[in-house]
């Protein structure tokens, strides 16, 4: 007996031109009792939803179903009683937009469809979400430079009380150190008065309590809780709702230059050395003609292969400094590529109209010095294959490296500090999320997240404070922050069958599990982030979420209706990750790029949230192969979750020791990574899997 279920077949959008409704409607309603089932023309329009939602009044049912367009689109026409289970069925995108029309194999997935969401709903309840006890609304902001700085006084403007801890004795960071910001402006702007302002502002708002010398010894907990004992001589407990890490940067250490002589030649300087020195008013007078060497240990595979972002704009506005001292100065820039984003291109353009600053692309050879002079030889220049450069003094340009982020002393299993991924920066998905770290509720922002300058350092302080306040608001109500924002599940586990394996606790992206002694999980709900990963991680199978579950998943497995193995017509099951996979499947019905009708499509949080019963449930059921789609792994990598693609690629060793165990090919499992935009590979993909499999020949556990 299934839950008293309403479902509802569009008809338009090609739906009713490509598959017989009517048939489809008659034989679901024989196939299930309790389930009232009904066609409109267009479901989206006004009269559609108002027969929906008149018949919700009327019938109270505990589940409704719409096959009509992809879950993707119109969601806020979709959305009815929230005690409602609701579940949409793709007929549109995946079926009639990708399919042979009138064809006897699309009208069977179209049933199939059905009865997989069928089986889904009837293994799903409404998500009680979790809500943590004396959630609090406060922040934390750890560094006090400009982006810390920022970040206060944004969050004090919107209402919020937050704690700035710096561990000097005074606020300003870097920037204290600079003694001009370039602007796209004629004139540089000197930055002492900006920076003085942003701190006189900080202390004076009621909502900013500053602390310096101060380091933070211990953070635990989740967002909406997080407990915080800070250290300034006495130790002093706070409790914040979220955190955001402003740690700042540290140049790249220049004595691993060894091809420079920094150590050996007298004045061979950095960038911050020649900035400081300026500021000072210490530059020797007899210093007059000075050469920058751009990406000094930056873009370079033996030390930093990234770019620093911020060096080039740096020398062109040093090498002004130099222009406005002495007018009788000349400047050379030795550069790889000038990268001046934005309204810099104007600035950059302003420098190459000085005719006694001399720009061009080259490589350093070599320094050398006789007396005062230094020699600097350049070869593969702009200008001649080899080229001496004579200069009282040269100017390392040196590139940006995150600070330490374990100076965040987290009481987490995985760590004292941030996960630090590409170059050592702490990331979430660098595309979609960037101010995300792999600690929900906790925030980068400005050069501890990524290289920038003082501009977009502030820029970046304003999106992380928005995003900490965003994940407080969403704590309270019980929600998921991102991906799947407004998310109200959370996994549950049935511990009296747990092994201490400790594979969920070690395999969590997140650090949302810590653990006893023993390797027991100690869940903190609020820093799940709805992934499921822990689900494929499982071998028990004891973690599930109210509406995503091993049985809900292993229900619609098993609700596919199985032709025999004499039909021909194979059947594949492909498991598709929801966050680049599905929109690729829906782009290529967009593109009415057509694919085989033998596929059975699950969408899933993760590609990594696969469980091996599901593998071996649906070979047991007879499936003659299983596809796995996921985001791009890789340096590169586009998941959404991190390391879920990862994890599938290890995985995979269990899978094939399932199919071992059946006497079954290992070419019955495949496993591929798509981005977003690669919506075109996947009728290929599809096909040349279909075409393994029927050489392989039918599953022989088909029709038992």
């Amino acid at each position: 007996m299934v839950k008293k279920t309403n479902i509802y077949i569009c008809n338009g959008c090609e739906i009713g031109n490509c598959i017989n409704c009517n048939a489809l409607v008659n034989n679901i309603s024989n196939e299930f009792s309790n389930i009232s089932i009904k066609q409109h023309k267009a479901l989206c329009d006004t009269n559609g939803i108002q027969q929906i939602n008149d018949d919700i009044k009327n019938d109270n049912p505990e589940v409704i179903i719409i096959g009509a367009c992809s879950p993707r689109v119109y969601t806020d026409k979709f959305s009815f009683d929230k005690n409602i289970i609701c579940e949409r069925v793709n007929l549109r995108e995946q079926l009639a937009w990708s399919h042979k029309p009138n064809d006897e194999d699309t009208q069977a997935l179209a049933e199939d469809m059905l009865r997989m969401a069928i089986a889904k709903t009837e293994k799903t309840s409404i998500p009680k979400p979790y809500i943590g006890k004396n959630l609090s609304s406060e922040l934390l902001i750890v560094g006090g430079g400009i982006t810390g700085i920022t970040a206060a006084i944004e969050v004090s403007k919107a209402g919020y009380k937050v704690t700035l801890v710096e561990k000097e004795n005074e606020l300003g960071g870097w920037s204290k150190n600079l003694y001009k910001q370039a602007s796209p402006e004629p004139d540089n702007i000197i930055i002492e008065p900006v920076i003085n302002k942003k701190i006189e502002i900080a202390k004076k708002s009621k909502n900013i309590t500053i602390k310096i010398n101060t380091t933070v010894k211990n953070i635990s907990g989740e967002p909406g809780a997080f407990n915080v004992t800070l250290f300034n001589g006495n130790e002093e407990n706070v409790k914040v709702g979220s955190i955001i890490t402003a740690t700042g940067w540290q140049p790249y250490e220049v004595n691993k230059l060894t091809e420079y002589h920094y150590d050996t030649i007298k004045n061979v300087i950095t960038n911050i050395e020649f900035e400081k020195n300026v500021k000072e008013n210490k530059l020797d007078k007899s210093i007059k003609d000075i050469l920058f060497v751009q990406c000094a240990g930056s873009r370079d595979e033996k030390h930093l292969p990234y770019c620093s972002n911020y060096c080039c704009i740096t020398s062109l506005k040093q090498a002004k400094y130099i222009r406005e001292k002495n007018p009788d100065s000349k400047v050379y820039i030795i550069y790889k590529d000038i990268r001046t984003l934005g309204k810099y291109e104007q600035y950059y353009k302003t420098i190459q109209q000085d005719e006694s600053i001399f720009l061009t692309k080259g490589d350093v050879e070599g320094i050398k010095q006789e007396g005062e002079i230094i020699t600097v030889i350049v070869k593969n220049s702009l200008i001649d294959e080899n080229i001496q450069i004579q200069v009282d003094m040269v100017v390392l340009a040196t590139g940006m490296t995150p600070s330490a982020s374990e100076d965040l002393n987290l009481s987490y299993r995985k760590g004292k500090g941030l996960p630090q991924l590409k170059y050592n920066f702490p990331d979430s998905h660098f595309i979609c999320f960037p101010y995300e770290t792999s600690r929900t509720g906790i925030y980068a922002a400005g050069t501890a997240r990524a290289p920038m300058n003082i501009t977009s350092s502030i820029e970046d302080a304003t999106g992380a404070a928005l995003k900490a306040i965003q994940c407080i608001e969403s704590t309270k109500r019980g929600e998921s922050v991102h991906p799947r924002s407004g998310d109200k599940s959370y996994p549950q586990l049935y511990m009296e069958r747990c092994t201490d394996c400790k594979r969920c606790t070690e395999e969590c992206p997140f650090g949302m599990f810590d653990e006893t002694e023993k390797g027991t999980p100690l869940p903190n709900p609020a820093r799940c982030r709805r992934c499921g990963i822990c689900i494929g991680a499982c071998p028990e199978r004891i973690i599930n979420f109210d509406d995503f579950s091993i049985d809900a998943i292993s229900s619609m497995i098993k609700s596919v209706s199985m032709p025999d193995e004499f039909d021909e017509k194979p059947r594949i099951l492909a498991f598709i990750c929801e966050n680049d996979a599905y929109p690729a499947f829906d782009m290529a019905g967009i593109k009415k790029l057509e694919y085989s009708a033998f596929i059975r499509i699950i969408p899933v949080r993760c590609i990594g949230s696969v469980n091996k019963t599901w593998i071996n449930d649906a070979l047991s059921h007879g499936f003659d192969g299983i596809l796995q789609i996921g985001c791009k792994p890789g340096d590169d990598y586009q998941c959404h979750f991190i390391q879920g693609s990862e994890l599938t690629k290890t995985r995979a060793v269990n899978f094939q020791e399932t199919l071992e165990s059946m006497m079954l090919e290992p070419e019955r499992i495949k496993t591929e990574f798509i981005e977003i935009n690669e919506y075109n590979r996947i009728p290929e993909i599809i096909e040349e899997y279909i075409e393994t499999i029927e050489l392989i020949g039918p599953n022989p556990f088909k029709g038992m």
